[in-house]
């Protein structure tokens, strides 16, 4: 090799090597992962029997689980850990759905099924599904609950986990039933069954900065808390306070299907919890188990067919009988009205508990009102869906958590299968939906999954890494198509 070519190559490696070291080191311990959103149909065509002529049945959400796009369940807080060096990763998310079908004479199932708390385990180039399941044996009837079942196994199809990315992202990774999943599952389907591809995505916290070995500082101690400085208010000026209500499961369903083909869009701090909108910033008073109380924020529904309903400037009461109701100013093309009554609830026994008064999930039903703000599309008395409610009573006291889908839960995203990392993809339909002002952030333009990579260090490290990737990807796509189980059973 002629001098100045040796000369060039030594100065390459030594680039390269100078960048890899300090992004090695900043890998070296597992990072946190906090946030995010995990979507999945478990079988869509179980679903369809679920609810079909056959079963006569139903499913319902648990824990602020979601609808998403035509047949997918969203599962939310995703936390856990990664270690970029290896590729290690574990994420679980809260929520569930249970199923119910074939009703008896008493009023009983005889499906009845419960999946939830989805874990997601990637070590070594394989992933598993992990569930809690409450399920009743089709034949016998027994009933069974089972925590954390290795569910499903997961196909991901040659895919390096290893980077250093602020978030793990995985589209479309098929799913087939584990022995362990089947026998869970009631046995309804046996060990190999394609079950519903599985797509996620959560945030992964920067890693600590490393510190000398210097002698900690020591904190003086704190004084010893007492009554004065935490207050156990239980009537009062509101010094906080939410409303939780995510209108109605199947109209979120109806704007973003095939027939409005619409979204809805949040503003002035409304917030977007999957499963519920949050309005926040609640004022007001709370006395001998009587509110009142405004909130901020407003959500419009848009769509096809003249659809453009727009709810703000939220108002609830709480009566002394115990019966709650909920106001908004509503705007829509045949409708206009300013604190309109549109649900009643159930709230005749909210928590109280060091400075916060709380109501979880409590059933509402439509209004006489409701229902002309909606344009006739239900009538009074309709289920709608419930209502959480929250309010704090002194300065310490903290509202309840919303649920997290991270960075890349709202926005439009693409979705890619894992061998197919550069084909472009039709946009996730209830992403677009719940897309907020803040616009997109899913940090992709070509369909590509966001796998974890870490920051960019130059054109110099890319242009040398280039054969390596290109080499990867063509492997990672040989072995995918050898690997990945059929599609699931088509409804």
């Amino acid at each position: 090799m002629p001098a100045h070519l040796r000369a060039l190559v030594t100065v390459l490696c030594a680039a390269v090597l100078g960048a890899l070291l300090p992004a090695t080191a900043a890998h070296a311990a597992s990072r946190t992962v906090q946030g995010g959103r995990l979507d999945w149909g478990i079988k869509s065509s179980f679903q369809s029997y679920v609810t079909g002529p056959i079963a006569k049945g139903s499913f319902s959400l648990t824990g602020g689980a979601a609808t998403v796009g035509g047949s997918q369940f969203r599962f939310h807080s995703a936390t856990g850990t990664y270690d970029g060096d290896t590729g290690a990763f574990r994420a679980g998310f809260s929520g569930g759905v249970h199923f119910v079908g074939h009703k008896k004479a008493d009023g009983t199932y005889q499906l009845d099924l419960t999946i939830s708390r989805p874990t997601v385990r990637i070590s070594g180039g394989s992933g598993t599904l992990y569930v809690d399941v409450t399920s009743k044996e089709k034949d016998t009837g027994a009933v069974t609950t089972s925590s954390q079942v290795p569910f499903a196994a997961l196909s991901l199809g040659g895919i390096d986990m290893r980077g250093g990315g602020n978030a793990v992202s995985l589209d479309n990774l098929p799913a087939s039933l584990t022995a362990e999943g089947a026998r869970s599952f009631a046995g309804y389907y046996t060990a190999g069954a394609a079950l519903d591809p599985v797509s996620l995505s959560a945030d992964v916290r920067a890693a600590a900065t490393r510190q000398s070995t210097a002698t900690p500082t020591t904190k003086a101690p704190s004084a010893s808390p007492s009554k004065s400085t935490a207050p156990k208010a239980t009537s009062g000026a509101i010094k906080d306070g939410a409303v939780d209500w995510g209108v109605r499961r199947t109209f979120r369903e109806y704007v973003t299907g095939d027939i409005a083909k619409g979204k809805w869009t949040l503003s002035a701090g409304a917030q977007d919890g999957g499963a519920l909108f949050r309005f926040p910033s609640g004022k007001g008073t709370y006395k001998d188990g009587k509110l009142a109380a405004t909130f901020t924020g407003a959500v419009r529904f848009t769509g096809e067919n003249g659809l453009d309903l727009a709810l703000s400037g939220l108002r609830t009461t709480v009566a002394a009988n115990g019966t709650g109701t909920l106001y908004a100013d509503v705007t829509s093309p045949d409708f206009k009205g300013t604190d309109v009554s549109l649900i009643t609830f159930a709230a005749a026994r909210p928590t109280t508990k060091n400075g916060l008064v709380a109501l979880t999930e409590a059933p509402a039903k439509l209004t006489e009102q409701g229902a002309k703000a909606f344009g006739g599309m239900y009538r009074a008395g309709t289920e709608m869906d419930p209502v959480s409610l929250a309010v704090t009573l002194t300065d310490n006291a903290e509202l309840p958590a919303l649920p997290d889908l991270g960075s890349a839960g709202t926005g439009t995203e693409t979705s890619a299968t894992p061998e197919a990392t550069a084909a472009s993809a039709a946009p996730d339909t209830e992403n677009a939906a719940s897309d907020t002002d803040s616009g997109s952030d899913s940090g992709s333009d070509d369909g590509a999954p966001l796998l974890p990579i870490g920051l960019a260090v130059g054109a110099l490290l890319l242009a040398a890494a280039a054969f390596a990737v290109v080499t990867r990807r063509r492997r990672a796509r040989t072995a995918t198509a050898a690997d990945a189980p059929e599609g699931p059973t088509a409804a």
